[in-house]
């Protein structure tokens, strides 16, 4: 596999995406033990920046992304997990992250 380049802070943006139809759901970060994880468990797990751990999507909310398919960008330092999203995705109970439209922002 080609090797995935993370950030100054060992991090890469793994954008999450519905394998099914293709929504995307939210956009995380992972070091390389959370991509590792992964791989293992087949779960979606990630690496907080504001906690500085590890977390399982799913693992307080029940939610749980179940890993179908890994894939990078061209300059593999982007990741797409393509998963079977166990009801909401965002923090706030919706689906995906991206449910407001920049028409809808009120810039100060």
């Amino acid at each position: 596999m080609t090797e995935l380049k993370y950030n100054k802070d060992g991090l890469i943006p793994a954008i999450v995406q519905d394998y099914e139809n293709k929504e995307v759901l939210m956009l995380a970060y992972m070091n390389k033990e959370a991509f590792e994880m992964t791989l293992k468990t087949g779960l979606g797990t990630y690496y907080s920046r504001s906690r500085q751990s590890l977390w399982v999507k799913g693992e307080t909310s029940g939610c749980f992304q179940h890993v179908k398919e890994i894939r990078y960008d061209c300059d593999a330092d982007t990741l797409l997990l393509l998963v079977e999203q166990e009801g909401a995705a965002c923090h706030t109970g919706n689906r995906s992250c991206f449910y407001r439209k920049a028409e809808e922002f009120k810039g100060e």
